[in-house]
């Protein structure tokens, strides 16, 4: 039976908040169920189990980040909208630190296929259409900027830069204007040796 009030929405809403308080890596079934005040097996009518609730809560946090990102990069290019979606994901993670871990979790290829990843990867490469790169040179870029994105809020919510001067921010700028420069003089690819 059914709790009433409760739906899979708000159940996943609120292992969303509960992954922002605690940590991504402790959300439970029965962790959210205290939370809800519940048993836990009022919950298995909205989910499968912890793995279909992590799940849920990755598919959530894509897509909030993928409006975000939208919405912030409407009428911009160039190094505006390589800041734009750089902060989107920045300020989401500060905002939302459990919820930004659960967007990394590898989902399945069906799940995958159906999260707003695409939406993501599609961001991207708009904003480097405004660089004129082709192939294969436009994948490489795409996986150039999400590792220094991801990589630098990732250490940056993990307290890596805490310790010394300067200010993270004044990094972050210097992080996008250098990757404005490099995507404006990409480099031509260097010839494979063969051993």
């Amino acid at each position: 039976m059914v709790r009433a009030g409760l739906t899979t929405e708000r159940v996943v809403r609120a292992g969303a908040e509960l992954a922002d308080e605690v940590g991504f890596d402790e959300v439970t079934v029965s962790a959210l169920a205290r939370r809800l005040g519940v048993k836990v097996a009022s919950l298995y009518s909205h989910l499968k189990n912890s793995q279909d609730l992590r799940t849920r809560i990755a598919l959530l946090a894509l897509e909030e980040m993928a409006e975000r990102g939208d919405a912030a990069l409407a009428g911009r290019s160039g190094r505006d909208a390589l800041a734009a979606l750089g902060d989107v994901y920045r300020d989401y993670a500060r905002a939302h630190p459990g919820r930004y871990a659960a967007a990394q979790l590898r989902l399945d290829p069906q799940a995958a296929a159906a999260s707003a990843g695409g939406r993501h990867a599609r961001m991207t490469r708009a904003i480097l259409r405004g660089y004129a790169l082709g192939e294969p040179d436009q994948t490489h870029a795409v996986r150039l900027l999400g590792s220094v994105f991801h990589g630098y809020v990732s250490l940056e919510l993990g307290g890596g830069f805490s310790h010394s001067a300067p200010d993270t921010q004044e990094t972050w700028i210097r992080i996008l204007d250098s990757l404005d420069a490099l995507l404006r003089n990409w480099p031509a690819p260097t010839p494979v040796a063969n051993s």
